[in-house]
């Protein structure tokens, strides 16, 4: 069975979110991922919880086309987490359908990390959203040990933990750490490539992910095996930002070839072993 492929916001952008949704329909995507707050202070999003027109059109071009939005992003977890200035996060996620959100954890203390997504988890699943902690080796989640310690605390049915390629590969993670997760957190997955050879400090690790990421196939990232460790059929995100090679070729065909490397990583997934 082929997974549901989910052209992310940091493979189509700049594109607003109604031509991510057409590019999707034309290269055969199955559906998109927004980004509707920053990542970082200054970071790029689409301002579809301010913009109301953005937001309609939008929503008037997932019914055109049939493309839905799958995974929504992002909701950081910092010390200071309030979760009643979500709603109108949560809103636009409602409206336009939204199935997933990704979640990072950035409270360095545990149990209140723990209190504030079990909190996410309860405002989001009246919207029918999972929440996808999000482990990633620079913050206060590096690894899917500590991803699976949270979401099992908190005991919410629509907690969830997100398995990016780059950052399975660059944590302390190995594939019986994914293996081990129960099937009922995982929702989605990333799928991007990335050289082998791994940077040693914390600004060239976030400089990767949001600049560097490679086409499947093209890094050292053992992407086959790590797919291999997840459940058939989940879906995939492609999140492939490259600040270097997409501008080369443009937006349209390094989300045509991102699906073309992906589907060949999940058809070599699929061959039995030798």
């Amino acid at each position: 069975m082929e997974p549901i492929y989910s052209l992310a916001y940091l493979t189509s952008a700049p594109l607003a979110p109604p031509d991510t949704i057409s590019l999707a329909e034309k290269l055969g995507y199955q559906a998109v991922g927004l980004r509707v707050t920053p990542a970082a202070p200054g970071g790029d999003f689409s301002p579809l919880i301010e913009d109301r027109t953005l937001l309609r059109e939008t929503a008037a071009r997932i019914r055109a086309t049939g493309i839905p939005v799958f995974d929504m992003e992002i909701v950081r977890l910092g010390p200071d987490f309030r979760v009643e200035t979500l709603k109108p996060f949560l809103n636009v996620c409602g409206v336009l359908g939204a199935k997933a959100v990704l979640v990072a954890g950035d409270d360095p203390d545990e149990a209140r990390l723990t209190a504030s997504y079990a909190a996410f988890c309860a405002a989001a699943h009246p919207y029918g959203l999972t929440a996808d902690l999000e482990f990633m080796p620079w913050t206060k989640v590096p690894d899917a040990k500590t991803a699976l310690r949270i979401v099992t605390r908190t005991g919410q049915e629509n907690g969830g933990i997100l398995v990016d390629a780059l950052h399975a590969a660059r944590s302390a993670t190995s594939l019986d750490d994914l293996r081990v997760i129960p099937g009922n957190f995982l929702h989605y997955a990333q799928m991007c490539d990335a050289p082998a050879e791994i940077p040693s400090t914390i600004e060239g690790l976030i400089h990767t992910a949001r600049c560097e990421r490679l086409l499947p196939g093209d890094g050292g990232i053992d992407l086959v095996g790590m797919f291999s460790a997840l459940p058939a059929g989940l879906p995939i995100s492609l999140e492939i930002p490259n600040d270097l090679r997409k501008p080369v070729l443009g937006v349209e065909e390094w989300s045509r070839q991102a699906l073309v490397r992906a589907r060949e990583v999940m058809a070599r997934r699929s061959q039995p072993a030798a």
